[in-house]
């Protein structure tokens, strides 16, 4: 995930954006990380640990975060955007009630990643959208375990957005293989998978390659 749009000659329509389990042993984790990685295409690893000190964090960013890069993968931090300059992410991914986007800038630069969550709100969008937001989160579309869900998106949402802004468009929110073709049809940029990677009964590297043939039937079913 570069900046904007993905940069490739031919970049897939809709690509992966795969965020970490809400807590993790960084060590554990780390064999699981290159396997998703290593298992087809994904643009983007956001680490999202809560309940962690700072300490933990920075462990975490340090360990996980090459093997990310090595593979031409951006990481990003949810939620902290020092410590995203400070431990060498690409940028930082910020929620409504965390560090505002313009602060979220100022730290980072223009050169970072920085997106934002705008729920189910075409307001929320359109403000972060014309603050300079490199992409903006919908969601959550399906019920999720992975965190409390305050807000409804319909994929009607995406194709508002696809058409109107050139703002890239991340959907997250209970997605899977089975259940992500209405929304890689109406516009999705990125899908925002937890449970369905690291959750995968077959392991992380299955979970990436059930979630890359199921965007690559929804597109192909959409042009053909």
């Amino acid at each position: 995930m570069a900046k904007g749009k993905p940069a490739q000659a031919e970049p897939p329509a809709c690509r992966l954006y795969l965020v970490t389990p809400p807590a993790l042993e960084p060590a554990a984790f780390a064999p699981l990380l290159r396997e998703a990685l290593d298992a087809g295409d994904v643009a983007c690893v956001q680490l999202r640990l809560k309940d962690c000190s700072e300490d933990d964090i920075r462990r975490a960013c340090d360990l996980l975060r090459p093997i990310a890069q090595e593979r031409d993968v951006a990481f990003i931090l949810n939620d902290h955007p020092r410590l995203a300059r400070e431990t060498g992410c690409d940028g930082v991914h910020v929620g409504q009630q965390d560090t505002p986007y313009r602060e979220a800038r100022k730290i980072l630069g223009n050169d970072a990643i920085v997106g934002v969550t705008c729920h189910d709100s075409r307001h929320l969008a359109m403000i972060a959208g014309e603050e300079g937001a490199d992409y903006v989160a919908f969601g959550a579309f399906f019920p999720t375990t992975t965190k409390t869900a305050e807000y409804k998106a319909e994929p009607e949402l995406l194709s508002w957005w696809s058409e109107l802004m050139e703002v890239p468009c991340v959907a997250i929110g209970g997605i899977t293989a089975d259940n992500c073709a209405p929304l890689v049809t109406a516009g999705a940029d990125f899908l925002a998978v937890v449970n369905a990677v690291w959750g995968h009964p077959q392991g992380p590297g299955a979970g990436v390659r059930a979630l890359n043939a199921a965007i690559e039937a929804a597109l192909a079913g959409s042009t053909g």
